[in-house]
C-alpha cells in the first residue's frame, strides 16, 4: 500500500532538514528561499516494536516494517496560488500526496533568514492554507463551469456534483478548509477527481531547533513538536503522521521473514489480504488470526490455539490493530 505525505510549509522552516533526517537522504537544505526546486521522495519505517518483538519471537531471517513515503516539497509563498514563487508547480506536488505534513517554524535564529523577517507559527499556518484555500477554489470553479452543459441536459449526477461542489465553494469562500464541509463518505467519493488540497488529511509539526522544549503554540489540529537538528520527536511524528491516514497494522511471522503490513482501519480479512496480494481477496477461503501479545505470552501457536487465544475466522472479520494472520487460500 504506497502512502505518501507531502511537507510543505515557507521557506526556510526547517522542511528539507527534517527530510535528511527522516530518511537519511541527502537533498538540499541551504539556507536561501527555493533551494528545492524537484521534490525528494525518501521512504520512512514506521516504529513498531511490536515487530521486532515478533521477529525475535519467531527468529526470523528478515525483518520488514510498514512503511511511509514523505516528500520534501519546496517552500511556499504568498501569492503560490497565483503562481509565486513557482507556486503551481509546488502546489501540484502537494496535490499527488495522500496527506499533508505542515512544517511550522517556532524557533528564533537570526542566521536563518525567515522570509516574513518574524517567527510567527499561526501567521505562517495562516498563509500556506490560504494558499491551498485559494487553489482548491480555483478548481472548484473550474469543475463547476465543466459541468453546465451536463447540467443543462438535466444530467442527475452533475446535479448531484454540483450540490456537493457549492457547499465546498461556500466553506472556501469563507477562508476555511475543504474538510470543514460536512460531507459523508459518498459525497467525498463524487469529488475525489479533484483531488482537493484541503481535503486531504493535516497534521503541524512544531519546529522547535534551539528553542526551548517548553514552547507553547496554540496549533489547531493533531500537531507534534520535533528539533530535526537533534533528531527528537520523530518517532511520535511518523506514528501521527500513520494515524492520520487511517492506517493500522497487522503481521505475518514465521522463519523466512516477519512483516507488518498497512491497511485501512476496519478493512475485513480478505481486504487485508490484498497488501500481501491481490489474488487473496478473490481467493480467499479463511485465516488464522491470532493478537500479537497473545501470541508472545503463550509462547507458541500450539499453545495459543489451546487457550483460545487463536481463532479460524472467515470473510466477515474485521482485521484489528496488532493482529498475526496466516491466511488460507
Amino acid at each position: 500500500m504506497s502512502l505518501s505525505i507531502g511537507i510543505v510549509g515557507l521557506p526556510n522552516v526547517g522542511k528539507s532538514t527534517l527530510f535528511n533526517a527522516l530518511t537519511k537522504k541527502s537533498v538540499p537544505a541551504e539556507n536561501y528561499p527555493f533551494c528545492t526546486i524537484d521534490p525528494s521522495v525518501g521512504i520512512v519505517p514506521v516504529p513498531d516494536e511490536r515487530l521486532w518483538k515478533l521477529n525475535e519471537f519467531s527468529k526470523s531471517a528478515k525483518c520488514i516494517p510498514a512503511v511511509i513515503e514523505f516528500v520534501d516539497i519546496a517552500g511556499l509563498v504568498e501569492g503560490a496560488s497565483k503562481g509565486e514563487g513557482l507556486g503551481n508547480k509546488f502546489l501540484t506536488n502537494i496535490r499527488e500526496t495522500d496527506a499533508i505534513l505542515h512544517m511550522v517554524r517556532g524557533f528564533e535564529d537570526k542566521d536563518v533568514i525567515h522570509v516574513l523577517n518574524k517567527v510567527d507559527p499561526l501567521k505562517d499556518i495562516g498563509i500556506i492554507n490560504l494558499e491551498l484555500v485559494l487553489s482548491d477554489m480555483e478548481s472548484v470553479s473550474k469543475r463547476i463551469a465543466n459541468l453546465q452543459k451536463d447540467l443543462k441536459k438535466g444530467d442527475k449526477d452533475a446535479i448531484a456534483e454540483e450540490v456537493i461542489l457549492k457547499k465546498v465553494d461556500k466553506v472556501l469562500e469563507e477562508g476555511r478548509l475543504a474538510s470543514d464541509t460536512d460531507l459523508d463518505s459518498d459525497e467525498k467519493f463524487k469529488i475525489k477527481s479533484l483531488n482537493l488540497l484541503t481535503l486531504k488529511p493535516m497534521l503541524y509539526a512544531l519546529n522547535i531547533s534551539g528553542a526551548s522544549e517548553n514552547v507553547e503554540v496554540e496549533i489547531p489540529g493533531m500537531f507534534v513538536k520535533i528539533d530535526p537538528v537533534f533528531e527528537t520527536g520523530f518517532d511520535d511524528l511518523i506514528k501521527k503522521s500513520y494515524e492520520l491516514l487511517g492506517l493500522d497494522t497487522y503481521f505475518t511471522t514465521g522463519l523466512d521473514e516477519t512483516r507488518a503490513w498497512t491497511i485501512k482501519s476496519g478493512s475485513t480479512a480478505p481486504v487485508a489480504g490484498m497488501a500481501i496480494h491481490t489474488d487473496f481477496k478473490d481467493k480467499f477461503i479463511r485465516a488464522e488470526v491470532v493478537f500479537w501479545s497473545d501470541l508472545l505470552s503463550c509462547g507458541s501457536y500450539a499453545e495459543a490455539r489451546t487457550k483460545g487465544k487463536l481463532a479460524t475466522v472467515g470473510k466477515d472479520y474485521t482485521v484489528r490493530d496488532g493482529d498475526v494472520i496466516e491466511f488460507k487460500i
